[in-house]
């Protein structure tokens, strides 16, 4: 990408520590090394982080849970103060010099902060949606939340000026209710191969690295590959959902291996190194038939077939791209898929170099940022 002669001030604002957040630091890096000049606000809850820090030429600075944020019980008290604050940490860095044309804000617990910041000093707003926030916190949340964020999110779209997006569903859904310009950003993955290269493992392995909840058929899939012959299983992600019973179930099988938390570097390799992925989403909760996964984008760059619930956008990608197979959500229709791959290292390899070929001719990084 060519260095703009005269680069913009951008200041993002997000939710979560960054460093976990690899959209973000993906997005933030492509617009510094277009010549642009990028602050991100953050909410780093835990105070994993330091105050402030410099990464890949994109400056960010922390907002920690302290005083009555510290005291409040749950995120849904501690909001309306994160908002307050990244409004005032914004204006502060706008008066001491850092005067952003635009703010680019992550997902709608950060847009009203956006809004206030945009009618303060007249920037231009975007708004980057990777959820829609109403539907994603539909069945885990009260049903007069999931109405409010939903409600509250339409009000808001009015004030932005333009408008990203995941996919193509998410985009029908933000047009049908904002009259706003919408742009898709995918979560697509590096190059990190030149070409497609055979799985190095022994016995025929599936990897998945992600979040483990029980709309993505956890456990159920331990016990499901903890009886088959000749299939091996490796787990990793972060401490969320049922982290911990994951652990736990797994130590009862011997072809299950738990890996924990493992860093971002590593999630490419490991991939590689087995045959195949899987992403297994409950089509009938929350926004899941709408969502391309990172499992996807993962397998394609590294010429691995992905196994994939139906009734889902990831699966209509799979099918029309040959790329893996479709299952229905039950342990009978996954296990003859898992057996499939095993018993076909022909047909494994061919829905590999589909993945792998998709993700050089569209679905990478360079072409996404």
């Amino acid at each position: 990408m060519s260095k703009q002669k005269d680069g913009k001030k951008v200041l993002m604002i997000l939710s979560n520590p960054f460093l976990v957040d690899p959209r973000v630091h993906k997005e933030a890096k492509a617009l510094v090394d277009a010549g642009n000049e990028v602050s991100i606000i953050v909410w780093d809850r835990h105070r994993d982080y330091e105050p402030e820090s410099i990464i890949d030429g994109i400056r960010v600075i922390r907002i920690h849970n302290e005083g009555l944020m510290k005291s409040l019980p749950n995120d849904l008290f501690r909001n309306p103060i994160w908002w307050r604050m990244a409004y005032k940490k914004g204006l502060e860095l706008y008066r001491n010099g850092f005067d952003f044309e635009v703010v680019h804000c992550h997902d709608l617990d950060t847009l009203l902060a956006g809004v206030w910041l945009k009618k303060k000093v007249g920037c231009k707003l975007v708004y980057d949606a990777h959820e829609i926030f109403g539907f994603m916190i539909k069945d885990t949340a009260p049903k007069w939340l999931s109405k409010a964020s939903l409600k509250m999110e339409r009000l808001l779209l009015k004030r932005i000026d333009h408008l990203i997006t995941i996919d193509e569903p998410f985009k029908d859904y933000f047009a049908s209710i904002a009259d706003k310009p919408i742009t898709i950003v995918m979560n697509c993955k590096d190059l990190e191969y030149d070409d497609y290269g055979p799985p190095t493992s022994e016995v025929f392995t599936l990897v998945y690295i992600g979040l483990m909840v029980r709309d993505r058929f956890f456990p159920d899939i331990i016990d499901l590959v903890g009886g088959m012959e000749g299939v091996k299983l490796i787990i990793a992600g972060k401490k969320e959902g049922i982290f911990e019973e994951v652990k736990n179930h797994s130590e009862k099988y011997d072809n299950v291996e738990f890996l924990g938390t493992i860093p971002s570097k590593d999630i490419l390799p490991l991939t590689r190194m087995a045959n195949a992925n899987f992403i297994l989403i409950d089509p009938n909760t929350g926004q899941h038939k709408m969502n391309i996964y990172n499992k996807q984008f993962e397998a394609m760059v590294c010429g691995r077939p992905i196994i994939v619930t139906k009734g889902t956008y990831a699966a209509k990608m799979t099918e029309e791209l040959k790329c893996g197979l479709t299952v229905d959500y039950n342990k009978e229709s996954v296990r003859d898929a898992i057996i499939k791959l095993r018993d076909d290292p022909k047909l494994c390899e061919e829905l590999g170099r589909n993945a792998f070929r998709a993700a050089k001719e569209k679905y990478n990084w360079e072409m996404e940022k």
